[in-house]
């Protein structure tokens, strides 16, 4: 059975309403249902207030939940920023903590060049590979400086004169201009042949899709 609520208790439940106090909190004051809360207000201040007043209170809330928030916001931030400061204070201060010297010396081109390129000898290549060659057959000499994925080596390893070999048929072909053809060079065995006439001609490195190789 509902409780009986007094006409004084109904005075005091509009009043609390109308100052801010939710249904929830009127039920728990007059120890009754929230439907019974509900239904005297309406009798009350009519069903039309108490709904713009529902209204109000739920803008009011929504708001302050975003003043809330963008408060947490904040001092999350603070902290995080205090924390990062402390922390570095504490890493400049902390006795254990060694800062390391930079290197001041210089790496020697026939160290970098051991690094970077491959013995002819120890190359094992496919069964075929393909090279690019002009009309009249001769083979196209680069200087290593003109493809960019080895600009890191040094002046003098960047002025050697190259060839290249490419693994896959469709990769020469789409490097191939006008004025040049793609030949096929079943032997591989050819490089370390004619090795001698390659040096002579001033030729030291051949490059490969991933490999610079030295001859």
């Amino acid at each position: 059975m509902a409780k009986k609520v007094s006409e004084i208790q109904k005075k005091e439940m509009v009043d609390n309403f109308i100052n801010g106090k939710t249904i929830e909190q009127l039920s728990k004051d007059f120890n009754c249902t929230k439907n019974t809360v509900t239904r005297h207000l309406k009798k009350i201040i009519s069903e039309s207030e108490y709904k713009k007043l529902i209204k109000k209170y739920s803008q009011i809330k929504e708001s302050s939940k975003i003043i809330t928030q963008d408060k947490l916001h904040n001092e999350n931030l603070y902290h995080q920023s205090n924390f990062k400061k402390n922390d570095t204070e504490s890493l400049l201060h902390d006795s254990s903590f060694v800062e390391l010297t930079p290197l001041d010396c210089d790496l020697e081109n026939t160290i970098q060049k051991d690094f970077s390129s491959i013995p002819l000898s120890d190359i094992n290549f496919p069964d075929v590979v393909y090279m690019i060659v002009d009309s009249k057959i001769e083979l196209e000499v680069k200087l290593l400086k003109e493809f960019p994925e080895w600009q890191f080596l040094s002046d003098n390893e960047l002025s050697r004169k190259t060839i290249e070999i490419f693994y896959d048929l469709k990769t020469a072909k789409r490097l191939c201009g006008r004025e040049q053809k793609v030949i096929k060079v079943p032997n591989t065995d050819v490089f370390r042949i004619a090795r001698p006439q390659l040096k002579a001609r001033g030729i030291t490195r051949i490059v490969t899709d991933e490999t610079l190789i030295s001859i």
